[in-house]
């Protein structure tokens, strides 16, 4: 197997991208026991949804590993992790950091005494508690699959993001554009909650609102658990449908060779 590295120590180690999945493996399985136990239903998103079919685990190349559930889970989710994260994670999101950064996915679950530097340069982890290898958590909520009523919503939180990242970058907190953001999209999952359509909250603002990620319930609900490394983890019930909307129709066909590279990590230390 091809080795995909990160990083070369000061004592030349290398830190191989294998080394990661280690460790968000084992945070997922923490995660997952969380989830199994308060009946908190989750699927694995984007990437790693696509790892789980393709390879049975992480795609060898990528970096990191996405979680998501739907606003009403997230909701309980949150308080639940107060008092069920081990010792040695935390977590970091809007409700619980008002540093925190709501253009990025909604949680991050980070692993203690570990450093991750991400590529992103203009949104970076505003949160000073920790700055570990970390699992994503993207919130899922209704939506409509009438334009009328989604772009409205869905442009007006396009409009605030561009303010938001200006002014977080020259050194404040943009509290009440954030807190304006997150009521925009709770509002508009509230107002779609009888829709047999769901799809990134509208937090997520780094695609074409014309095209946003939209799926339909019965394709994701109820998740069905399937092989991944040496465990069993969530993914869409309809993989397919779920895999030609998150990544591509093509999603099965494996990029070129020179494309098969991490993409997320800048510098890290486990």
């Amino acid at each position: 197997m091809e080795k995909y590295v990160l990083k070369v120590d000061d004592s030349g180690n290398e830190i191989l991208v294998s080394d990661v999945h280690k460790v968000l493996l084992e945070m997922v399985k923490i995660i997952d026991n969380i989830c199994k136990k308060n009946n908190i239903p989750y699927f694995l998103n984007g990437g790693s949804a696509l790892g789980a079919v393709l390879h049975q685990g992480f795609i060898p190349w990528d970096d990191d590993l996405d979680i998501s559930m739907m606003k009403s889970d997230y909701d309980k989710f949150i308080e639940i992790l107060k008092t069920e994260l081990p010792e040695d994670y935390l977590f970091q999101c809007f409700k619980t950091h008002k540093e925190y950064n709501v253009l990025i996915p909604a949680m991050k679950i980070r692993k203690k005494n570990t450093y991750l530097k991400e590529v992103n340069s203009l949104l970076k982890n505003k949160c000073k508690d920790s700055d570990g290898i970390f699992v994503d958590v993207f919130v899922y909520d209704y939506c409509s699959t009438n334009k009328l009523v989604d772009l409205p919503f869905r442009l007006f939180n396009q409009f605030l993001m561009p303010f938001m990242i200006l002014i977080d970058n020259i050194g404040i907190n943009p509290y009440l554009l954030k807190k304006l953001f997150v009521k925009n999209a709770e509002n508009y999952g509230k107002m779609n909650s009888q829709s047999k359509y769901i799809g990134f909250d509208l937090t997520w603002t780094f695609k074409t609102p014309l095209k946003p990620f939209v799926f339909k319930y019965e394709d994701i609900y109820p998740v069905k658990y399937v092989k991944f490394e040496d465990t069993m983890l969530p993914i869409a019930n309809n993989e397919h449908a779920f895999l030609c909307v998150a990544i591509a129709p093509s999603y099965n066909t494996l990029p070129p060779v020179d494309k098969r590279a991490p993409k997320h990590i800048v510098d890290i230390k486990l």
